[in-house]
């Protein structure tokens, strides 16, 4: 079982009922509004290019990512940790190829 230590964290489980469109503008926001800056340019980056194209079971795996702490979530992104093997997926493997230093400059 994951531990979930993001601060501010508040949805334990994802909701079910949760409209598609109304579940992707969420994950948009919470994406980019993290806590701290690298992960918001990160994630917010990846949600804005990617998150449309996800499927179901990848928006759940996102999700779940998302409830973890900025700081192992930045370190997993760059390769600076290593991944949790229940968070070692596909998406995972989608946010460490995306190229971030083009979209700081």
């Amino acid at each position: 079982m994951p531990s979930f230590d993001a601060p501010g964290f508040i949805e334990p489980e994802i909701n079910a009922d949760e409209s598609h469109d109304i579940r992707i503008k969420r994950l948009k926001f919470r994406s980019a509004h993290r806590g701290i800056k690298e992960a918001d340019i990160l994630l917010g980056h990846f949600a804005d290019t990617h998150i449309a194209g996800l499927t179901s079971e990848q928006l759940d795996r996102y999700e779940n990512l998302l409830r973890e702490s900025d700081g192992n979530i930045v370190g997993w992104i760059t390769k600076d940790k290593q991944v949790p093997d229940h968070l070692q997926n596909d998406v995972m493997e989608m946010l460490q190829a995306v190229d971030y230093l083009k979209i700081i400059k």
